[in-house]
């Protein structure tokens, strides 16, 4: 869900409390959609995330970790310029709204202390980040202009303007009475009448109040609100202004989740300032001491994943892109072999004009000849410009031409078939990066295979990542690599002889490997091994997953294949289903 202005009144709230007469330490921009402020007080520092992606926008303090890009997007820059060292004077909210104001003391190049207002406005897909000093726009980080909207602009030297507010009833500042008599104004029924009169909250309080309203009578909730008799307009009044003195207290920071499929973590669907009892008693309530660990913990794996997606994008539509073409060559190369196959045709002909030069001459276009294999008349065709036996000899060139060709081409397919596997392989490497570490790792390979021939390394200090690492129920360790780089330094290099090697069948994944130290390696440790190998793989999720296995020692590689590619022939295949919570387990268990 979006944030609604009444939670973010909290939220504002409760920075201003902890964070007022902060000072800005330092500041970035982990992807084009989120700044990261480092703020300290003169006992504690606080990273204060503010977020302007439509499907999460927030401000709020995080305790999460940001890889930065190496070189500052231009808004990062400017903020850096006009914000640091400024100390935080105030936090405050537009009334009724759902954009806040952080309004920072600086010094500006002249030396001068002026007031800088970074306002977060947390606008869905409208949401933004605009720098303003003295009533003007200094920068946005999405600028706005006339063909974007001819309503309100956000460019730089513009006076800042507050969005078109509808004409609706403030949930925070009007009567509960009051909203109940406008909503009973409206032919609908109660919790569509009250979201139609307010603002400032969600459908979530709405539903909420009308719940609590009509508990022990849940037909009136679908009566059009202008039916409501009395008593139940009474009983909507009480339930609203209940909702409204939790939201003077300050509220309870509650999320709620919903359980999904069997072995499937619920899902979370909704927060807000209350514990909401429209669920019943099959949702997954949990509260929170602070309204950031709400937001964080509601937020923190969707956020996460669309980090990632954002920095893998380009990398993914180059591999991508490699992919594609592979396969279209292999079509070609096959479409051309077929072609190729047809060359005992041309001999047959070169053979037949050989033996009836008598029946052509130089000029003619084609000529009809008994085929002694068949006894059935054939027409060859000719080229005018050669002499008949210069037209014979031609069919046996280019029959030895497609004979050549045939071999090649034959090569050139098995070459191709390892290619679309190893850029499978890749795809799925990116699709699963933990980071920009090792969508960097992955950069290099690529680079090392000439896929990427403009990649630079920008920053040669990087270390390589170190293998994934769990231990089994057993006390066996095993070893997870990350990329196919990792994957060979594993299997060709770290592991040895009698230590047992996995990898999902037919599929892209990583090779997992139990180092046994010599020892028998138990079924217990196998069959953990074997499921971390479809948790790593493209398979993740699947039941019923095949996965091969053999000892290190029947594993050896090809001359000039590409990175992480194996071969192995003696093997055994089980067939396994991850239980739920098994990789962190197996974590814990280091």
């Amino acid at each position: 869900m979006a944030m609604d202005a009444a939670t973010l009144a909290l939220v504002t709230d409760e920075l201003a409390r902890l964070l007022l007469d902060a000072k800005i330490d330092k500041i970035f921009e982990p992807t084009r959609d989120e700044v990261v402020l480092t703020l300290r007080t003169r006992t504690e520092t606080f990273r204060l995330l503010l977020s302007a992606r439509s499907g999460s926008a927030r401000v709020c303090l995080t305790q999460d970790t940001f890889e930065n890009p190496l070189t500052p997007p231009g808004f990062c820059m400017l903020l850096r310029k006009h914000l640091t060292g400024g100390r935080l004077i105030a936090v405050s909210r537009e009334p009724g709204d759902r954009i806040v104001y952080f309004t920072f003391k600086c010094t500006n190049e002249m030396g001068d202390l002026v007031e800088n207002t970074l306002a977060a406005e947390l606008m869905g897909r409208y949401s933004n980040l605009v720098l303003v000093q003295g009533g003007r726009i200094i920068d946005a980080l999405k600028r706005v202009d006339f063909t974007d909207s001819d309503v309100r602009q956000l460019l730089p030297g513009l006076a800042y303007t507050l969005p078109p507010k509808p004409d609706r009833l403030d949930f925070c500042t009007v009567p509960a009475a009051d909203i109940v008599a406008a909503a009973c104004q409206k032919d609908l029924p109660a919790a569509a009448a009250l979201a139609r009169v307010l603002t400032g909250v969600g459908p979530v309080v709405t539903r909420e109040a009308v719940f609590r309203a009509f508990a022990a009578d849940p037909r009136a909730a679908d009566v059009p609100a202008g039916e409501l008799n009395a008593p139940r307009r009474a009983a909507l009044t009480a339930a609203l202004a209940a909702l409204q003195r939790e939201h003077t207290a300050g509220g309870t920071p509650t999320a709620v989740r919903l359980p999904q499929g069997e072995g499937e973590a619920p899902k979370p669907v909704e927060f807000s300032f209350f514990v909401p009892q429209q669920y019943g008693p099959a949702a997954v309530l949990t509260t929170y001491a602070g309204y950031s660990e709400l937001l964080e913990d509601y937020y923190a794996a969707k956020d996460r994943s669309e980090r990632l997606r954002q920095k893998s994008r380009e990398l993914y539509k180059a591999v991508h892109n490699l992919y594609d073409r592979a396969v279209r060559k292999q079509a070609n190369r096959r479409e051309e072999l077929a072609q190729s196959e047809k060359a005992d045709e041309l001999r047959l002909c070169g053979e037949l004009l050989q033996a009836n030069l008598w029946a052509c001459q130089k000029g003619d276009r084609a000529v009809t000849v008994t085929d002694y294999y068949t006894g059935e008349e054939k027409t060859i065709r000719l080229d005018p410009r050669l002499t008949p036996n210069g037209n014979a000899q031609k069919y046996f060139k280019d029959y030895k031409k497609r004979q050549t060709a045939g071999k090649m081409l034959q090569k050139l397919l098995t070459e191709g078939e390892d290619e679309i596997e190893y850029l499978q392989t890749v795809l799925y490497e990116v699709e699963a990066a933990p980071g920009e570490q090792a969508l960097n790792e992955i950069r290099a390979e690529l680079k090392s295979q000439g896929y990427l021939k403009y990649y630079k390394q920008r920053d040669k200090r990087q270390k390589p990542a170190d293998f994934l690492r769990y231990r089994s129920s057993d006390g066996f360790e095993i070893l997870v690599g990350r990329n196919n780089v990792q994957n060979d330094k594993l299997t060709l290099h770290t592991a040895r002889g009698k230590d047992v090697w996995f990898h999902v069948q037919k599929a892209p994944g990583s090779h997992v490997v139990v180092m046994s130290r010599g020892q028998d390696v138990p079924d217990t440790t196998r069959e953990e091994a074997a499921e971390l190998a479809v948790l790593h793989s493209s398979q993740k999720g699947g039941a019923r997953v095949a996965v091969d296995t053999t000892e290190v020692k029947n594993i050896w590689q090809a001359n000039g294949a590409k990175p992480g590619m194996v071969l192995y022939t003696v093997y055994t295949t089980v067939i396994v289903t991850p239980r739920p919570g098994l990789e962190e387990e197996l974590r814990q268990n280091r």
